[in-house]
């Protein structure tokens, strides 16, 4: 798993000091869902600026500049391209029309490379998965709703973006989750989990503000345009599975225990699980059916996930 997160002061209200005890207490609070990089975007005097490091967030400092007022985030657990090699994390940077922007994602695609051979995308030294998006993007020369859709509704895995270009923060909904609180002072906060939200405001003292949930669901997708307003579209979601509906979930024939491994690795595929993990649980000692009884309780399996990723007998890449 990954993290997303970020925040948009857009009535300018928050010192710089609040802004970087901010961003630090989200990047940290999200360590939780990746530690092997993190990094930040934003645009300063019309030029995006990344800054990203193969460390996790407890470990980074961030200096967000007074004029700086819209910040997107990541942290990440590698699954494929180490993190050891900068360009493989996130955010990514893109180019279209509009300009450049930044590019991030919590989940796991697999037709990465197939999108590559069959669209006659540019071979490229960045290893990650999730860069395919970007690519694509780049082939529409555009970042915008129906770009963005395009985009969604060709890759497949689990997923849910963010992208950030002078128009805007832009979100992505798929079946990886986000949470994104607003405030009537005029600020949007936003992480992977609530939890992650709540213990933020906590830290930062802006807990005692009132907060309203933005309302994002799979298949959605939101811009945040620069004075703050909401401006919705959607792509079509049907091929994508949420992990938050698995519980009471019944496999479609033809899978069945007896079937084996690959019929399992294809299911949990669907699921935003991917064969790493799995591998993971049986090396475990988990046999088919305890990995069969853990995808319908989506809490336990992140929690033996969770053991497994950062238990100090293991040292591997994975992320969802």
């Amino acid at each position: 798993m990954c993290g997303l997160f970020g925040m948009f002061d857009y009535n300018n209200a928050l010192t710089p000091r609040q802004k970087n005890k901010l961003v630090t207490c989200l990047a940290r609070e999200s360590e939780v869902r990746g530690q092997d990089a993190t990094g930040i975007a934003y645009f300063l005097e019309g030029h995006l600026h990344i800054y990203k490091r193969p460390l996790p967030a407890r470990k980074m400092r961030f200096h967000i500049p007074q004029e700086v007022h819209l910040v997107m985030g990541h942290t990440r657990a590698a699954t494929q391209g180490s993190e050891k090699d900068w360009q493989n994390n996130h955010p990514f940077c893109g180019t279209t029309k509009e300009g450049q922007f930044a590019f991030a994602h919590n989940g796991v695609l697999w037709n990465d490379q197939l999108l590559r051979e069959q669209k006659k995308l540019p071979a490229t030294n960045i290893r990650t998965d999730s860069y395919i998006a970007v690519q694509l993007l780049e082939q529409e020369n555009a970042l915008d709703h129906t770009s963005l859709a395009t985009m969604a509704e060709q890759v497949e895995g689990s997923f849910t973006f963010t992208a950030l270009n002078k128009d805007g923060l832009y979100f992505v909904k798929g079946d990886s989750p986000l949470y994104i609180y607003h405030s009537q002072s005029g600020m949007y906060i936003y992480a992977s989990t609530e939890d992650i939200l709540k213990k933020a405001l906590k830290k930062t003292g802006f807990q005692k503000q009132t907060f309203e949930k933005v309302e994002l669901d799979c298949g959605d997708i939101l811009q945040i345009d620069p004075q703050g307003e909401l401006i919705r579209g959607n792509f079509d979601a049907t091929s994508l599975i949420n992990r938050e509906y698995l519980r009471g979930f019944t496999w479609p024939k033809p899978y069945a225990p007896s079937h084996g491994f690959d019929d399992l690795y294809a299911y949990a595929r669907n699921m935003g699980i991917s064969e790493r993990e799995i591998d993971l649980l049986m090396d475990y000692g988990l046999d088919e059916l305890d990995i069969e009884e853990l995808l319908y309780d989506p809490q336990l399996l992140d929690e033996y996930l969770h053991e497994l990723r950062w238990g100090e007998s293991y040292d591997l890449d994975y992320a969802y």
